[in-house]
């Protein structure tokens, strides 16, 4: 009977096997924490030779509803708290304000300036270091508003005494501002309170002179009228004067031909006939007795005075009256009032109003030097710690770096060895097969 010796088949060992797997790790326990403490060694390194940066930061919150009292009660700029506020955290984050004040900081050039570095880039460096923080938008009360600024440096600057500068800086820009803004306002009011006074006093004087020329025009219109009715009168006046002479001139003749010489009736007449033997009958009514019965002699005195008469005037009381008026007519009293006013500006109506409101605006301050614009609820301090690098942090992260890695590198040699065995297991089998047969 023949024998044949066999070698036990090897179970296949590729799946892997979570027992095996920390049994090679304990194996190799040495070289894990060997890897462990070296990576945590690099990264204390790391950590105590990195330049360490701290942070610093500032609060500002509204001011008080007096502060901003006086200039809202001007009338004629409104700043709220919260839009004080607004306005102070949009110049903190202003690339402008950030820049000149960069700018006027020899110190912080030499700082924020690495080597080949320009100016534009150092500010960008510094401009990076500042953050705004905003509250929650949702959220617009005055007890939850505030705007709050961070700054990051590296160690050797004061950084907390160069944010406090920075936002000193910036409120005393924004004052210089606001009183400039609030200059040009109240000038801009004063020009035009001073327009309007110029427009009364125009006005004033245009009505001045057409009051002037209105009562200058009726006196002229009423002289002129009371011209043609002294006219007219003299006219009239004459012409019943030469009709007077006209009749006076018939009533001689008829008194002459009746031999009237004195004053004489018609009843005086008829006695002087009958004497005569003459019967004369003159039936009298109540009509007028003719004028030839005043007898030639007054007749001609009449008609002698009336040729003689240089003027009529006196014979109508509306001549004298006429006269008169035209006197009064010489010198228009309201005008010379007019004329002579020393003071005019207390006759112009409505420039109370414009006076009371230029004295206002000249006595406004725009001096904004000891105005508060914001609160600052939180001043920047020194911290006592620095923010990065977080030294045990690296080091912790650093030596589980170092514990997976030095893990990896013994799992790695482990499954190389193990499959090392296998192939030379493979390799004996295959010379056991082709080896004698024993019987």
């Amino acid at each position: 009977m023949t024998t044949v010796s066999r070698i036990p088949s090897i179970v296949s060992q590729d799946e892997i096997d979570l027992f095996h797997i920390l049994g090679i790790l304990w194996r190799r326990k040495v070289l894990i924490f060997s890897v462990a403490l070296f990576t945590a060694a690099l990264g204390g390194g790391y950590a105590f030779l990195v330049t360490p940066e701290y942070e610093v930061s500032t609060v500002l919150r509204p001011a008080a509803l007096n502060d901003l009292d006086a200039l809202n009660r001007s009338e004629i700029y409104s700043l709220p708290p919260g839009k004080a506020l607004v306005r102070v955290g949009a110049a903190l984050d202003s690339y402008d304000t950030r820049l000149n004040f960069f700018r006027s900081k020899p110190e912080l050039i030499a700082a924020y300036s690495h080597e080949g570095q320009t100016p534009e880039q150092a500010f960008s460096n510094f401009n990076k270091a500042l953050v705004l923080v905003q509250p929650n938008p949702k959220k617009a009360d005055l007890l939850s508003a505030f705007i709050g600024l961070k700054m990051r440096y590296e160690e050797g600057l004061n950084g907390a005494a160069i944010l406090n500068a920075f936002v000193s800086y910036t409120v005393d820009s924004e004052r210089v501002q606001l009183a400039e803004d609030l200059k040009v306002i109240v000038n801009n009011r004063l020009d035009e309170v001073a327009t309007k006074f110029d427009s009364a006093v125009k006005e004033y004087e245009a009505q001045k002179e057409s009051k002037i020329a209105r009562l200058m025009e009726t006196d002229a219109i009423k002289r002129a009228e009371l011209q043609d009715e002294l006219k007219a009168l003299r006219v009239q006046l004459k012409m019943h004067r030469e009709a007077r002479l006209i009749q006076l001139e018939e009533a001689i003749s008829i008194a002459r031909s009746l031999g009237l010489k004195k004053p004489a009736t018609p009843s005086s007449m008829a006695d002087e006939v009958a004497g005569a033997n003459n019967i004369v009958r003159t039936e009298v009514n109540s009509q007028e007795v003719p004028l030839y019965f005043m007898g030639s002699d007054v007749l001609e005195a009449e008609r002698n005075a009336l040729r003689k008469r240089v003027s009529d005037d006196f014979t109508a009381p509306r001549i004298a009256q006429i006269r008169k008026e035209l006197l009064m007519l010489g010198s228009n009293r309201k005008v010379e009032m007019l004329k002579a006013r020393e003071n005019e500006m207390v006759f112009l109506e409505g420039i109370d109003v414009l006076r009371a409101e230029r004295t206002r605006l000249e006595n406004i301050k725009t001096d904004m030097q000891q105005l508060r614009l914001v609160s600052i609820d939180q001043f920047a301090v020194p911290p006592s710690k620095p923010v990065s690098p977080h030294k045990l942090l690296i080091v912790v992260a650093a030596l589980m770096v170092g514990l997976g890695l030095g893990a990896a590198i013994a799992l790695m040699r482990g499954m190389f060895k193990r499959r090392l065995r296998q192939v030379r297991i493979v390799e004996l089998q295959g010379l056991n097969k082709s080896g004698p047969v024993h019987s």
